[in-house]
Parts: structure tokens; sequence; C-alpha cells
């Protein structure tokens, strides 16, 4: 058996995750759980459920005012979640 370059455990992770594509899932599952890190407990208090599907983030939030705010400001919350990230995974926000 011939030896090649020695890899790190985590580098051989990363590798596998690329060549699966799941390293798109994954980062579109650490925005759900880094929403409550981004904005704050004062308005994850009022997101009832939160989900990604096909890089769009889909909110439920209970509170009207809050929702239209939060509808203003789509763009800040996306470029702020995407810095959390680390990369340009979401690109869309539907607040309900």
């Amino acid at each position: 058996m011939k030896r090649t370059e020695a890899m790190t455990v985590g580098d051989i992770i990363d590798k596998l995750l690329r060549e699966d594509n799941i390293d798109r899932q994954f980062d579109e599952q650490k925005a759900v759980y880094l929403w409550p890190e981004v904005v704050g407990q004062g308005i994850n208090r009022y997101t009832t459920s939160r989900w990604v599907k096909n890089g769009v983030l889909y909110l439920h939030i209970s509170s009207a005012p809050l929702r239209n705010e939060l509808m203003m400001n789509r763009t800040l919350l996306i470029r702020h979640l995407n810095e959390a990230i680390g990369s340009e995974v979401i690109h869309d926000i539907v607040i309900r």
C-alpha cells in the first residue's frame, strides 16, 4: 500500500462533505442554529419556527409589528447571517 500525503481528520471530513455536496446543507442548518445569536433573544422570543430550503430562510414571527420591522431589514439580516456562517448561504428571507 502506497502512502500519500497525510491529512488531518478535519480535512478528511471537509473533503467528504464537499464531495457529497453536504456542506451546503450543513451551512443552511447552521443559519437556523445561529438565528438567535444574530438577532438576539428579544427577537428570537417571537420566532415560533424557522427552517431553510434552497438558500431561503423561512421564519414564523408571532408579532405583527416585529414581522414588519424584520421585513424592512431583510438585506441586513441576510448579510449578518452570512457573516456568522462564513459563506454566502442565505439569499432570501421569507417572514410569515
